[in-house]
C-alpha cells in the first residue's frame, strides 16, 4: 500500500480502509476497527491513550497512518478533527455527554437510575439510527423484499432476537418467512433451501458468528440478494451484502442494547407492508 495517496476526507479514508482491510496485519486491523467504530475518540485522543484503548503499541498508529498515505498520525488525525467541526455532534460525542451527566459510579446506582441511563442511551442511539440510515438503502431493501418469493432470516446468539422478530413481523404481513435457526446443527441444510428468487436477511454483531457467515456465503454463491444488519463497516458480511445497514447500539457498562436493530427491523417490515399495499391497490 506504499503507493496509496492520503485521502482528503474522513469518508474517503473509511472507504479505503474497507477496501484494504483484508490485506492488513492483525494489529493494523485492530486500529482499523477502532477508527471506524470510534472516530470521535481518534479526533480527541493522543497516540498513548488511543493505543491503550485499541490494545496496540503506539507505533502501530504511526504505521497505520503511513499505510494510508499520511506522513504520520497527526496528519491523519486532522481528518477526524475536520469532520467533527463540519458535522453535528456524533453518536460517540452524545454518549460521552450522557456519561458525564449520569456519572460513572454504576455499581452504586439503583435500578431506577440504571433504567434512566439505559433509556437515555437508547434514545440517543435511536436518534442516531434515524439520522444516519440512508433512505436509498431503506428503499432498496424494501424493493428486494417486495420482489422475493420468500425471506430467510439468520442470526445467532444476541442477533437471534432480531432475526426471530423479523420472521415474526414478516409472517404477520402474510409474507413467507423462514427462520434459519440451525436446529440440530442443520445450518447448511437450511441454507440449501434458498431459492434464486428468495432473499436472505442476515443479522450479525461482533464477533460475527461463523454460522451466520456460512449461510450468508451460501446465499451469495447462489446470487440470492442479501440484506445485512451489522455493527461495523468491516463486518465480514458487509462486502457481500446487497444492502448493508450498520447499526450503533446503546451500550451501558459493556451491556449492549438491541433497540436500534429491532427498530430497523420493524421499519423495514412495516415499510414492506405499505409497499405491497401500494402495489396491490
Amino acid at each position: 500500500m506504499s503507493d496509496v495517496l492520503a485521502p482528503e476526507s474522513l469518508t474517503d479514508l473509511k472507504e479505503i480502509i474497507k477496501q484494504h482491510y483484508s490485506t492488513l496485519s492483525k494489529r493494523l486491523r485492530q486500529v482499523a476497527e477502532f477508527v471506524l467504530d470510534a472516530p470521535s475518540e481518534v479526533a480527541f485522543g493522543t497516540v498513548a491513550t488511543l493505543s491503550k484503548d485499541a490494545g496496540v503499541h503506539p507505533s502501530t498508529w504511526v504505521r497505520f497512518a503511513n499505510a494510508f498515505g499520511f506522513s504520520g498520525f497527526s496528519e491523519m488525525q486532522k481528518l477526524f478533527q475536520q469532520n467533527l467541526m463540519e458535522e453535528a455532534p456524533s453518536y460517540q460525542d452524545r454518549i460521552r455527554l450522557a456519561r458525564e451527566a449520569f456519572g460513572e459510579e454504576s455499581n452504586q446506582q439503583s435500578p431506577s437510575q440504571l433504567l434512566t441511563r439505559f433509556s437515555h442511551a437508547n434514545a440517543i442511539a435511536l436518534g442516531h439510527l434515524g439520522e444516519t440510515t440512508a433512505a436509498d438503502d431503506l428503499n432498496k431493501a424494501i424493493q428486494i423484499l417486495s420482489q422475493a418469493h420468500a425471506a430467510h432470516i439468520v442470526g445467532v446468539r444476541r442477533a437471534f432476537v432480531v432475526a426471530s422478530y423479523f420472521a415474526y413481523a414478516l409472517r404477520h404481513i402474510d409474507q413467507k418467512a423462514y427462520l434459519v435457526d440451525g436446529v440440530g446443527g442443520m445450518y447448511k441444510e437450511q441454507a440449501s433451501a434458498l431459492g434464486k428468487n428468495d432473499v436472505l436477511i442476515a443479522v450479525s454483531f461482533h464477533p460475527y458468528a461463523e454460522e451466520t457467515q456460512s449461510v450468508a456465503k451460501a446465499a451469495a454463491e447462489k446470487n440470492v440478494p442479501l440484506i445485512v444488519i451489522t455493527d461495523n463497516q468491516i463486518s465480514p458480511l458487509a462486502s457481500i451484502a446487497s444492502v448493508c445497514f450498520v447499526v450503533k447500539e446503546a451500550e451501558i457498562d459493556s451491556f449492549r442494547s438491541l433497540s436500534s436493530s429491532l427498530c430497523l427491523a420493524q421499519a423495514l417490515s412495516i415499510g414492506l407492508a405499505y409497499e405491497l399495499e401500494r402495489k396491490n391497490a
